[in-house]
């Protein structure tokens, strides 16, 4: 039989395994940035023999990293808030307006989110580049509204319901209107889940390579996904500048966690309570 301290000892050992398992492809990665070509063929698993910082900055200039940087803040902080702001209105609508087809909505969103976007991707690149709605970082921050509102306004729906009543006709009675109700009393109550939603999609949208694929063309309005992959198909040969420009990608996220790390964990942790 193993002990409690054997248990830890276990525990530990598989952990560190683990953590091993997850850094060494980001481990590969970082050191062979800071090799030459030759180097990267010739041993591909070895430390580099002299440290070089030149992949950064010719890859920092040539994927115009700042611009991509800029453009994926852009769309991901834009679509956050859209995506938050829409759909908890439209779960509070759905659950306070008591009307028959409100469940039928309801029921048509969460049918939604069963279809892969992988079936819809032709008919999406079809209808909306005939109304000229592609190409630009704006429209895609609406088309990231339309693929996010389902899950949010269906995690939204359920906290609506938890909402006293109560506390809204109290600000009814003291003379506030619909709007205000929802703003100032329903949409605090709601900061758990939205703050859960908001990491999950921030991850999501930042992450995300397929959707800006299909709609992004010009060079002008590629987000840091999108020009980390131009970038490979042009400077597929040299590896060190292409490992260089996957770490410059990296850096963004790793920031954001660290900075985040308090909330992530709060959020996930209230709104799986909730």
């Amino acid at each position: 039989m193993i002990g409690k301290t054997g248990k830890r000892i276990l525990l530990f050992v598989v952990g560190l395994l683990f953590l091993a398992v997850f850094i060494f492809p980001l481990l590969m990665i970082f050191l062979n940035s800071l090799k030459s070509r030759l180097d990267i063929v010739r041993d591909p698993l070895g430390l580099p023999g002299e440290l070089s910082f030149g992949n950064y900055k010719e890859a920092f200039v040539t994927m115009n990293f700042s611009h991509a940087l800029l453009n994926s803040v852009i769309v991901t902080v834009l679509s956050v808030a859209l995506i938050i702001v829409f759909s908890s209105m439209l779960a509070y609508f759905l659950v306070r307006w008591n009307w028959k087809i409100n469940n039928y909505i309801l029921m048509i969103l969460v049918s939604s989110m069963i279809i892969p976007f992988q079936a819809v991707m032709i008919p999406f690149v079809s209808i909306f580049g005939d109304l000229n709605m592609l190409n630009s970082k704006w429209w895609l921050a609406y088309f990231y509204l339309g693929f996010g509102l389902s899950l949010a306004t269906f995690m939204y729906h359920g906290f609506v319901k938890g909402v006293p009543k109560e506390l809204e006709e109290a600000a009814l009675i003291d003379g506030a209107g619909k709007l205000r109700v929802f703003g100032q009393v329903v949409f605090p109550i709601l900061k758990p889940i939205s703050t859960t939603l908001a990491i999950l999609d921030v991850l999501w949208i930042w992450n995300d390579f397929l959707l800006p694929s299909l709609v992004l063309i010009s060079e002008e309005d590629r987000t840091l996904p999108l020009s980390t992959f131009y970038f490979f198909g042009k400077y597929t040969s040299d590896y060190g500048v292409a490992m260089a420009a996957l770490v410059l990608s990296i850096i963004p996220v790793i920031i954001f966690y660290l900075f985040m790390q308090k909330q992530i964990i709060r959020g996930v942790v209230e709104g799986a309570v909730k």
